[in-house]
């Protein structure tokens, strides 16, 4: 049986749990231990030492991330494949999927920063927010672009670039706020979309997760878990005006460094 450690809020994990379910392939789901203010446990940190979800486990297989994980995936089991078969298509859902995980995640980062965990108030939170939706935006108008008039981000077949999106807008949607376009190719598109089996249950299991979201406040008060900045939400933050939260969870939370091993 292969092992995914997750957290179903993880978009990075659902974009795995979405491709292992389109390839019809069984998997257990385990949620790391909170240790030290990060995910840890030693079978977990055995998968990953950079202590990171999602890790996969696939006998003595140890793979963690997600890029990484989904290649190993489309590498081993073929049917059905995911990447097109030309290379200049390969490349283009390939920088989709960059796009998605180093330019729009820190969109929904920041803004949960903001939103949940009250990391800026006032007139500094409004000014991080009101950055992040006009990226959003932006972000939004390019990835309209490249649908163009296809059916699917892949082309005529839901593949590898539908499921890197699928994560990130359904969660600044649902949300954040920062509401799909009525009637627009890209809410279009979310709707097909969200109507897959394998992308539903993901969905799912995010929306059942979120009332556990309220629990991270009183977590990060006990210091039992403590915020990550993953090098492109550290540059997001700080572009979109938010030095000083920065500073001030150096100074008050001994925020993680997510590119040091554990």
């Amino acid at each position: 049986m292969i092992i995914l450690y997750e957290h179903p809020l993880s978009p990075y994990v659902q974009k795995i749990k979405i491709a292992l379910r389109e390839k019809g392939i069984e998997f257990e789901s385990k949620a790391p231990e909170l240790t030290g203010g990060g995910f840890g446990g030693s079978e977990f940190l055995q998968a990953n030492p950079r202590g990171e979800i999602p890790a996969l486990v696939d006998g003595d297989a140890k793979i963690f991330d997600s890029t990484i994980i989904l290649e190993y995936i489309e590498e081993k089991w073929t049917e059905p494949p995911l990447l097109p078969s030309n290379p200049l298509e390969r490349a283009r859902v390939r920088t989709i999927e960059d796009v998605m995980d180093t330019y729009y995640e820190p969109i929904n980062w920041g803004l949960g920063e903001i939103n949940f965990f009250g990391r800026a108030k006032g007139e500094l939170a409004e000014t991080i927010v009101g950055n992040a939706k006009e990226q959003a935006a932006k972000s939004r108008q390019w990835l309209t672009k490249q649908l163009g008039d296809r059916e699917w981000f892949n082309g005529d077949r839901f593949g590898w670039s539908d499921l890197c999106i699928v994560p990130h807008l359904n969660l600044s949607s649902t949300v954040f706020g920062i509401a799909l376009e009525a009637n627009s190719p890209l809410a279009d598109w979310f709707k097909r979309v969200s109507v897959r089996p394998s992308v539903a249950q993901t969905l799912q299991e995010v929306q059942d997760s979120l009332a556990g979201l309220d629990q991270f406040p009183h977590l990060i008060e006990q210091g039992l878990f403590k915020r990550e900045y993953r090098d492109h939400r550290l540059e997001w933050m700080i572009r979109m005006g938010g030095l000083q939260v920065v500073l001030d969870g150096i100074e008050k939370d001994n925020i993680r460094f997510s590119y040091d091993f554990a």
